[in-house]
């Protein structure tokens, strides 16, 4: 990407909301960073105190690598030999607002549509920007999985989260540059509390829904709503544009979200449902294996919508990406309809994988207890067979989710496979025994309906070796991720690459070979 011109630090910090204690030092500067690897000769290192981390520490690093200055809210070390700016106010903010300005302030140049929520951001995004494309608007996105720029694809990480200020303003100038006219921005609840989606001047905000999730970094869950609702509040201070201010939110009339996220957005919302009636609703749902179909209302019309996104949960998802495109956009409804049913499946996102095997097989990235109870009960509504379910539960990360979701797999299961998921530095044994006791506690009974397989390779062999003709196989929650997290190490591992590796050696053709863990027996 174009990296920016040389500017004036103090024209720079005139068009932005921080707040500045001391004098303005008289250099120019090109890019800002919280990050000393990143820095570059002409950038602005933010010295940021982080849960894990001090940025103070990185100081002389960030010196060594070229920054022109350095900017924290606590006084400066001594003997500096770059100059300080001190700011009192949030560093994270003022990051964001610095990479903006440094970047001209593109999100001002587009029309900007967020996607916040604890299941089904990535899906719904996804969705908005296939309705824009197919409709012939200039949209990019960016979510957890890629960047999309034009014709341009680029990895937005190892871990699902939205990318740092610097990262996204960088990705909207690029995307002003092509000619876009509008973005998604998939907002993670650590994105927003973190001030990384500052500046990004939001048009249309959408919730999926806000379940149990991240309870660990937020506390509880009306913090984590909270965070959420970040995204709404930002619509009344976005900056008016040539293209004027909609200022829309879009709720989920079903989700236990929607009173305060009405009561914190500006008037005239809209909200969705596929069990009442609302703005936009649904009924008549089909979900076969191959296709969702339900019916539409949308004002005083109804439409017949098909998607190759199966699952009931995506019938809440197809209505928030209409919502958002259909009344906040202005795309004709027929138009966003046909659009929809012509959109690819999300990567690791109900991924079927067929090597001629006589079970499905599917991958997905349900990680939360309500994400796997629904991906449980569309399992389920997919064979007249048994459903086998492998998953795990992440460690360093909510304590109380592990108990959760075995309870739910007990439930729509009719065999579960605890394995690992990103153990990191927490002991594998002791995850997979909480989740045990989890099991039992619902139920479960170790040997019968539920067993332990510490190696997620060998859990997805021991799935496939268990199934019958007309059964599924599914493993949840790593969907499209390219890592798992040992101790402090990323190995390579994609649940699709293992899903194949393991149907190839089931059904003796070819195939790659399976990724290598820790645990492995190999």
């Amino acid at each position: 990407m174009r990296r920016p011109r040389l500017k004036k630090l103090e024209n720079l910090l005139a068009k932005i909301p921080v707040i500045i204690k001391g004098e303005i030092p008289e250099v120019k500067i090109r890019a800002v960073s919280s990050d000393s690897r990143d820095i570059q000769p002409g950038n602005v290192f933010f010295a940021i105190k982080g849960e894990n981390f001090d940025g103070f520490d990185y100081i002389p690093s960030a010196i060594e690598h070229g920054a022109a200055l350095i900017i924290g809210n606590r006084p400066a070390l001594k003997n500096l030999n770059v100059p300080y700016l001190e700011i009192d106010d949030d560093p994270r903010k003022a990051l964001a607002w610095l990479a903006a300005a440094t970047q001209n302030f593109p999100a001002r140049k587009l029309r900007m549509i967020g996607v916040t929520g604890t299941d089904g951001k990535t899906s719904t995004s996804s969705m908005i920007h296939h309705i824009l494309t197919q409709s012939g608007v200039k949209a990019g996105m960016i979510s957890t999985v890629n960047a999309l720029i034009g014709d341009q694809e680029i990895d937005t990480g190892f871990h699902v989260t939205t990318p740092d200020s610097p990262a996204i303003q960088a990705y909207l100038a690029e995307m002003v540059r092509a000619g876009m006219t509008h973005c998604v921005l998939e907002s993670t609840s650590h994105g927003l509390a973190q001030r990384r989606a500052i500046a990004s001047e939001f048009d249309i905000a959408v919730v999926t829904n806000v379940t149990h999730e991240h309870l660990d970094y937020h506390g509880d869950w009306q913090h984590y709503l909270q965070a959420k609702g970040l995204l709404f509040e930002s619509l009344w201070s976005t900056s008016r544009k040539k293209t004027g201010n909609p200022r829309l939110a879009i709720l989920n009339k079903d989700d236990r979200s929607y009173s305060y996220l009405e009561r914190v957005s500006p008037p005239g919302h809209l909200s969705y449902s596929r069990l009442n009636q609302a703005d936009l609703w649904a009924e008549n749902i089909t979900n076969s294996p191959t296709e969702l179909s339900f019916d539409c209302h949308i004002d005083d019309s109804v439409y017949q919508v098909k998607s190759p996104m199966i699952g009931i949960y995506n019938v809440s998802n197809c209505l928030a990406a209409l919502a958002a495109c259909v009344k906040g956009l202005g795309i004709p409804a027929k138009a966003a309809i046909a659009a929809l049913a012509t959109q690819k499946s999300v990567p690791g996102r109900m991924e079927r994988i067929d090597l001629g095997q006589k079970f499905t097989a599917i991958v997905d990235f349900a990680h939360t207890p309500n994400a796997l109870a629904v991906a449980l009960e569309t399992a389920r509504g997919l064979t007249q067979g048994k459903v086998i379910a492998v998953f795990g539960s992440a460690g360093l990360r909510d304590r109380e989710k592990r108990k959760m979701m075995p309870v739910e797999a007990i439930k729509g299961a009719d065999m579960s496979i605890l394995t690992a998921e990103d153990p990191r530095t927490e002991s594998l044994d002791a995850i997979l025994q909480d989740m045990a006791e989890a099991a039992i506690s619902a139920g479960g009974v170790e040997g019968k309906n539920f067993l332990r397989v510490a190696d997620r390779g060998d859990a997805i062999r021991k799935a496939i070796s268990l199934a019958q003709p007309g059964d599924l196989v599914i493993s949840l929650g790593k969907g499209h991720e390219q890592s798992m997290c040992f101790i402090s190490t990323e190995y390579d591992w994609d649940d699709r690459t293992a899903m194949r590796a393991a149907l190839a050696e089931y059904l003796g053709v070819p195939g790659p070979a399976m990724p290598w863990l820790p645990t492995s027996t190999d």
